[in-house]
């Protein structure tokens, strides 16, 4: 990893102002999907997405930082957990995963560092590669409102944006909706 790929908001969690249930249930997971939480951080939303799932399932966790991906596989061994696997990866250079595996990709409060980067058609020629036509890239990100909540206004991407980006990319939009008090989500299918 480069060191201009090390996001300055990385190492933070969502967990105590963004619900994993709810974004989740935004996303319509369900029992027996393929899942990747890409920028999967601490893993909280990755772990909640396995009890959807079920056995039948699997979910990938993903993130750019070997400390969070030691976090999560440290969750995994304490909980014995067999259907989830840990991804070290950088997502604007690959997504090590075969092609159209997965039914949903879950992408919350990230989106917004690539679109300040410049390196959105990478991540989105990534994400397009492994999920299923048909699948589900649902973006989680912070509402652009000014309060000191996430990253700073100028750096936040409104849901317009973020639908912006998915059409661009070859997506259609399903929904958009608040998640919680400073979250809303777009749902985008991947068209066939």
């Amino acid at each position: 990893m480069t060191e201009k790929h090390r996001h300055m908001h990385h190492g933070k969690t969502s967990k105590n102002i963004l619900s994993a249930g709810d974004v989740l249930k935004a996303t319509q997971l369900k029992l027996g999907a393929s899942f990747l939480d890409a920028g999967c951080g601490d893993g909280y939303i990755s772990l909640e997405a396995l009890n959807i799932v079920g056995n039948n399932g699997n979910v990938y966790a993903l993130d750019v930082y070997p400390e969070s991906i030691e976090t999560v596989k440290k969750e995994i061994k304490t909980r014995n957990l067999g259907n989830m696997e840990t991804i070290l990866a950088d997502i604007t250079e690959t997504i090590p995963l075969d092609a159209e595996i997965l039914d949903i990709v879950l992408m919350a409060n990230v989106l917004h560092g690539f679109v300040a980067e410049g390196e959105v058609k990478e991540v989105m020629n990534n994400i397009s590669r492994v999920l299923k036509p048909g699948g589900v890239f649902a973006v989680v990100e912070f509402r652009k409102v000014e309060d000191n909540i996430g990253p700073p206004y100028d750096v936040k991407v409104s849901p317009e944006d973020v639908s912006n980006i998915l059409l661009e990319n070859g997506f259609d939009i399903s929904d958009t909706q608040l998640v919680g008090k400073y979250h809303y989500i777009v749902n985008g299918v991947k068209k066939p």
